[in-house]
């Protein structure tokens, strides 16, 4: 017998995650092959490969905040979405024939830059195709399937060098991406069409964001994100403490094994992360998530090489990963004004990558200056901040469970 969707898993909601989810195993193949590629391929120095992602990196985070204000218009977020998902794909794919390493660092940035582009609008799409009680359920499902594109996308990646080559993966990685378009024009085809006005003129929304409920939680998520380090230290402090008992490659094999469950962890929470957001408030899941990897980064700081206690704490960042990137955008949907939801998602999405600049930046310093113990104990105090922080605006009000889940 055939069991009804849930009402909130809308044809938009649906076309806007299966985007997410192709998207996801298109760029994360050139991704995962584009160290092999430079360095053995083009024979780059691995020095290459930082400059090239942290300027790419860079770009990214400021077309996001461009994007966000492209957004705010109804109208003008659908062709963005549109057109960012066909750059990032065939910008990716085209790395594949890149011949030398400075059309790499072109391709690379110009894919980045697209895929920082249409993320504050596929977000506002996304509040567009549901009711806002049911915010959390549709970021949930679309986190999930982002996710689950982390994880099967360097999947792909190992299967397709073994039968066409690094340079023919490469190419290939179109295929789910074009796919990852045509799955965004079937959520837009089914959106409300926007009620015809003007295009407004393209200007950045920060202050009137920055007032209110709104602006108190953003606050929260700011000092969430400035102790949200790069799961690479993760996998490099799993690494590290496996090393002296099963040398180099079988702690990187162990370490990489540990990190799949981390994504595999994110994929599952997001959407209950979502639910319970809906039901019972956005904070209430941001504070979970938060006092999770407070949990998780002191058990990263203080555990051995037992690899019990350190699956237990990259299952527990998943785990809060997805319920927090879950909450964050929901939370944003239902606090932020229709008319400049794209620049909400914008200086979000401008926090998060800052914010990941400065933790990661600092746990480098403080692990190479102090040790790994004292980095994770810096961050496990930024959760403990970032958990006060929430409490903080939620006891000035604004912030309660009905305001945000309803």
């Amino acid at each position: 017998m055939h069991r009804p969707l849930p009402p909130w898993l809308t044809r938009g909601v649906r076309g806007i995650g299966l985007a997410s989810l192709l998207s996801d195993f298109g760029h994360e193949i050139p991704t995962a092959l584009l160290p092999s590629l430079l360095t053995s391929v083009l024979g780059a120095p691995a020095a290459a490969l930082g400059l090239i992602e942290g300027v790419a990196d860079a770009m990214s985070g400021v077309a996001k905040i461009a994007g966000g204000a492209l957004a705010d218009d109804p109208a003008r977020r659908r062709s963005i979405a549109v057109g960012g998902y066909t750059l990032t794909a065939i910008l990716s794919a085209l790395i594949g024939v890149a011949g030398a390493v400075w059309q790499v660092a072109i391709l690379r940035t110009g894919a980045w830059v697209a895929r920082g582009v249409r993320g504050p609008a596929r977000n506002a799409l996304l509040a567009d195709a549901v009711e806002p009680s049911q915010f959390g359920r549709a970021y949930g499902f679309e986190r999930s399937m982002d996710n689950a594109g982390a994880v099967g996308g360097p999947i792909i990646a190992i299967l397709l060098v073994s039968l066409v080559g690094i340079r023919g993966a490469i190419l290939l990685s179109v295929i789910p991406g074009l796919l990852a378009v045509l799955a965004i024009v079937y959520a837009v085809r089914h959106l409300a069409k926007p009620t015809r006005r003007e295009h407004a003129p393209v200007r950045l929304v920060v202050r009137p964001l920055l007032r209110g409920p709104l602006g108190r939680l953003l606050i929260g998520i700011s000092l969430f994100e400035a102790g949200n380090m790069a799961a690479t230290l993760l996998i490099l402090r799993a690494s590290e403490l496996f090393t002296p008992d099963r040398g180099p490659d079988g702690a990187a094999q162990l370490a990489i094994a540990l990190y799949v469950a981390y994504n595999v962890a994110a994929t599952l929470a997001s959407l209950p992360g979502g639910h319970l957001g809906d039901r019972f408030g956005m904070v209430r899941v941001l504070g979970f998530g938060f006092a999770l990897f407070a949990a998780a980064y002191a058990a990263f700081g203080l555990a051995g090489p037992d690899p019990l206690v350190l699956g237990l704490a990259f299952v527990a960042a998943g785990v809060a990963i997805g319920a927090v990137e879950t909450a964050e955008h929901a939370a944003v949907a239902g606090l932020a004004s229709p008319d400049v939801r794209g620049s909400a998602f914008g200086l979000l999405a401008a926090i998060q990558s800052v914010g990941n600049l400065i933790a990661s930046g600092v746990a480098g310093i403080v692990w190479t200056l102090v040790g790994p113990a004292a980095a994770f104990g810096l961050a496990t105090l930024a959760m403990v901040a970032a958990l006060a922080g929430l409490i903080a605006a939620q006891w000035r009000g604004g912030l309660d469970a009905s305001a945000v889940s309803q």
